[in-house]
């Protein structure tokens, strides 16, 4: 739910960047040689200036969001009244600059109409599901390309455009920005989620999840898988509480760790359960080196706690994929508990 949150915040913000970039280069088209016949003080000027600028916005905008959703009559209404109010405004600039305007005339028969169709819109259902083409990537990248290309006219020719056709283009410029550092937070997120997913958050090896996909791989090569089971572990962590116990994993996989080569693969399997993958033929040197880390005792809150561990070992055979790999070296593991022998390779007499 929060990815497709994040997405759909995307989406948005790649509409409204169309739309503004689209703002921006039919701004420079049709707005840019009008500037030239606008006299009157500033305020007039600006107004001039303003108004077809923000019926622009407003009409891009609108059609950017309508177009990336499905079609149905209610995006059709709002798309119409929307064009309808944008012409009339236009209209009504160019009578009352000509001093034609008076009540009642196209001008205003052209709002009515746009305030009916939009109020007609809201009366109809609408389908608010995406498109399955969502807003092209491409279209994104021209609006901002054509945006940035109007600012650096602008910085060359600082006459050449007035400056309030000027704000799609800065409007645009900020968007992307903007839509850049989401995408760039969202990326580190799923990233972040993506390593939790497959780390032990007490001691941060690797989970169980994250052993048995790559043990999907290991089938394919030679190697060993290791069982580890910690002997007393229960004991200690009924005796002292979980928070002793919790610290004792930590360092149980701090020394498990340090002896093993740096390809192998340590993971914590739940609970005081561990479990390794070796390559090559070094599994049970590497299982009694494993064992011997737990030879001396942890320190944990000014007590002397010792604990020990049992280990099975299977090796793989990659020219027999069906080798039960886990429950081979959960027997060796059992039989090493049971004959207190510390480490054991499974053999058929175990089966």
């Amino acid at each position: 739910m929060q990815n497709a949150s994040k997405s759909k915040s995307l989406e948005f913000l790649d509409t409204i960047i169309v739309a503004f970039g689209a703002t921006t280069a039919i701004g420079v088209i049709l707005i840019k040689p009008a500037t030239t016949t606008f006299t009157g003080n500033t305020l007039d000027v600006f107004l001039a200036i303003f108004y077809p600028i923000g019926d622009l916005m407003l009409f891009t905008l609108v059609c950017s969001f309508a177009f990336s959703q499905r079609k149905s009559l209610r995006n059709l209404l709002i798309v119409l009244g929307i064009f309808i109010f944008s012409l009339s405004d236009l209209y009504f600039l160019w009578v009352n600059a000509n001093n034609q305007y008076s009540f009642g005339s196209l001008t205003d028969d052209g709002w009515l109409l746009s305030l009916i169709l939009i109020a007609e819109s809201t009366w109809h259902l609408g389908d608010e599901t995406k498109r399955e083409n969502k807003t092209n990537p491409i279209a994104v990248s021209v609006s901002l390309f054509a945006s940035i290309l109007v600012l650096v006219i602008a910085i060359l020719k600082p006459k050449y455009f007035a400056f309030g056709s000027l704000i799609p283009a800065f409007i645009t410029i900020t968007l992307a920005f903007l839509r850049m550092a989401i995408a760039l937070n969202d990326a580190k997120t799923i990233g972040s989620e993506r390593t939790l997913a497959r780390t032990d958050e007490l001691t941060g090896l690797a989970n169980r999840r994250k052993f048995l996909a790559d043990l999907a791989l290991f089938r394919k090569i030679e190697g060993s898988l290791l069982i580890l089971d910690l002997d007393g572990f229960k004991e200690i962590n009924d005796a002292f509480g979980h928070e002793v116990g919790d610290q004792l994993l930590r360092q149980v996989a701090t020394r498990f760790s340090r002896v093993l080569p740096s390809h192998a693969l340590l993971a914590r399997l739940g609970g005081d359960e561990f479990g390794v993958l070796i390559n090559g033929e070094d599994g049970f040197e590497n299982a009694l080196a494993l064992r011997a880390t737990l030879s001396y005792p942890f320190i944990i809150a000014g007590q002397s706690i010792r604990l020990g561990v049992s280990i099975g070992q299977a090796i793989n055979d990659p020219k027999n994929p069906e080798i039960e790999l886990l429950h081979r070296a959960d027997l060796a593991m059992y039989e090493a508990k049971r004959s207190g022998a510390g480490a054991v390779c499974w053999s058929p007499i175990l089966s």
